[in-house]
């Protein structure tokens, strides 16, 4: 949705080395915002990105308008059960039926052979692998590891509306995550969320609106550690008005 940052430019620099042809798109949707006030202050920075774009090797930019993307004002539905209704799919109803619908749109115009998605919007990013399974769509969908700040917090485009006072809170968010990677040997799954919400609520500045370990396959909750090969936390933490969120990878056997 622009305001790139270089979370962004790793996308484009992997597809790169990939591919012999690079396209990005830049379009604030806003279909999946669930906040007037969210869609009117998200950072647009056109020729920024454009610049940023052109130094990275990108071949080519789709930059649409509000008119050509949704002709007709509506959105399509997907229900995919646990995934779309917890965590995200709870909290910011309807938001991922507009970013499917934008996906699938973008998808259907340019049929891409690849698509690049970072991993820090780890259930957004799970919706589109099935809805990519689901549509039939003859694209692979590519993840990428999440980018952080020097100081942990996870890229975003949304951390440039922090004040000081604010970002500096929400560097706690990356840590607390990275704390109960550490302690995973020592909780169950429920123990380690209840650890991980206190340690965020300690903190002066932070609001936190979820914190859950789930399977990263189904988003199940896990009773054990057993009940999964893999286990990932999510959080989505408001710092001042910004709300931002983040994942951790707990644990592979």
């Amino acid at each position: 949705m622009g305001a790139l940052h270089e979370g962004h430019i790793s996308l484009i620099r992997q597809a790169k080395k990939e591919n012999s042809v690079v396209m990005a798109s830049i379009f604030v949707n806003p279909t999946q915002f669930n906040n007037s006030e969210d869609f009117l202050h998200y950072p647009r920075t056109e020729a920024k990105d454009r610049d940023m774009l052109s130094e990275a090797g990108c071949d080519a930019v789709f930059i649409p308008d509000v008119s050509q993307m949704y002709p007709d004002n509506e959105k399509g539905h997907w229900n995919f059960g646990l995934l779309s209704s917890v965590l995200e799919g709870y909290y910011r109803p309807g938001h991922f039926d507009g970013v499917l619908t934008i996906v699938k749109k973008l998808f259907d115009l340019v049929r891409p052979t690849r698509a690049y998605f970072g991993e820090k919007d780890f259930q957004q990013l799970a919706h589109i692998r099935r809805l990519v399974q689901v549509e039939k769509m003859a694209v692979e969908i590519v993840s990428c590891p999440t980018l952080r700040e020097p100081g942990g917090l996870a890229m975003s485009s949304r951390n440039r509306r922090l004040k000081p006072a604010e970002y500096a809170a929400a560097l706690h968010i990356s840590s607390v995550l990275f704390g109960m990677k550490k302690m995973k040997e020592e909780l169950s799954p429920a123990e380690l969320e209840i650890w991980g919400r206190k340690e965020l609520e300690k903190i002066s500045g932070l609001r936190m609106e979820y914190l859950e370990i789930v399977d990263p396959s189904t988003f199940a909750p896990l009773a054990e550690w057993e009940d999964a090969p893999n286990a990932i936390a999510l959080t989505a933490v408001y710092a001042g008005e910004v709300r931002l969120i983040d994942n951790l990878m707990l644990s592979g056997y």
